[in-house]
């Protein structure tokens, strides 16, 4: 079991622990339960789906990376497919701001980088702020998405952002978690160049059609992509780089081990990740950026 997770899991129930101990002691444990691993778990320990995110909360939150608030907080995404992916705040020293990856943006990039293609609830031990709310309505679930919080009852996204303004506003059609493929091709054949080209193929950015990608090798060799996911309102995109990062972490590895990094841009891009990529990659150890512009 990763050490993160030892003192979380030992407040867990008795039941839980058992259902749960054979899948976190995996070495390979992806921060992820699957549809089959929800309802084996389930049957063990009697839990349904809302009271299993809940107790997966601790879990979840121990994946946090908070050197700036120490302040942990864990969500639960539950995909259309009935499979639950973690999530988890993430703050970097000597970068700005700007770079921290709210829990739940965490969650919900995660199902989205595992393939899922819609979710139905959102499950967080803290109300989400209103730059997550944001983000979310960018989602294909739309206002429909369920919320669910400790003690009290399931709302909607549209209860928590009345009056919202999103895609839809804009006449956007393709919707976060929509399945696109942008057609780019590219010379290089190495595999963290194309893992970085298939992620700028699957980005999100309808309003700028600034399409991104990134993949991250780390020092065990193994290779993190991200995609670019933009929003309506643009404060709350993601960039490609905390896409990978959030993967990256949530599958065990250590963010201050990136060995290099390839990045790739539609060309002439109105949106730029270039400069905040390098600057972010440089302060977590990593000075090997190859920036490709498609």
């Amino acid at each position: 079991m990763h050490s993160r997770f030892t003192d979380a899991f030992a407040t867990l129930p008795a039941a839980l622990q058992t259902a749960l101990e054979p899948l976190l002691s995996r070495d390979d444990f992806p921060a992820m339960l699957t549809a089959a691993q929800v309802t084996d778990v389930r049957a063990q320990t009697g839990l349904d789906d809302d009271a299993l995110a809940f107790a997966l909360l601790p879990l979840a939150a121990a994946c946090s990376i908070t050197p700036i608030s120490h302040f942990h907080v864990g969500a639960v995404a539950r995909g259309v497919s009935g499979n639950l992916y973690f999530g988890a705040n993430m703050e970097f020293s000597g970068t700005s701001m700007q770079q921290t990856v709210h829990a739940e943006q965490s969650a919900v990039t995660h199902a989205w980088l595992r393939g899922e293609a819609k979710l139905a609830s959102i499950t967080v031990n803290y109300t989400p702020c209103g730059h997550c709310r944001q983000f979310m309505n960018e989602l294909n679930s739309g206002t429909a998405l369920n919320i669910h919080l400790p003690n009290r009852d399931v709302a909607t996204l549209g209860d928590y952002l009345p009056y919202s303004f999103g895609p839809k506003d804009l006449d956007i059609a393709t919707l976060l978690m929509d399945k696109v493929d942008h057609g780019y091709t590219l010379a290089e054949t190495d595999d963290l160049s194309l893992q970085a080209l298939q992620a700028c193929n699957q980005s999100h950015a309808p309003y700028s059609q600034s399409h991104s990608g990134i993949a991250l090798e780390t020092q065990s060799g193994k290779i993190f992509a991200g995609r670019y996911a933009e929003n309506a309102a643009f404060n709350p995109s993601l960039p490609p780089l905390q896409g990978a990062l959030i993967l990256l972490n949530l599958s065990g590895e250590d963010c201050l081990k990136i060995r290099r990094a390839v990045l790739i841009e539609h060309p002439q891009p109105l949106v730029s990740q270039g400069d905040a990529t390098r600057s972010t990659l440089v302060a977590l150890g990593c000075k090997e950026l190859n920036c490709i512009t498609l």
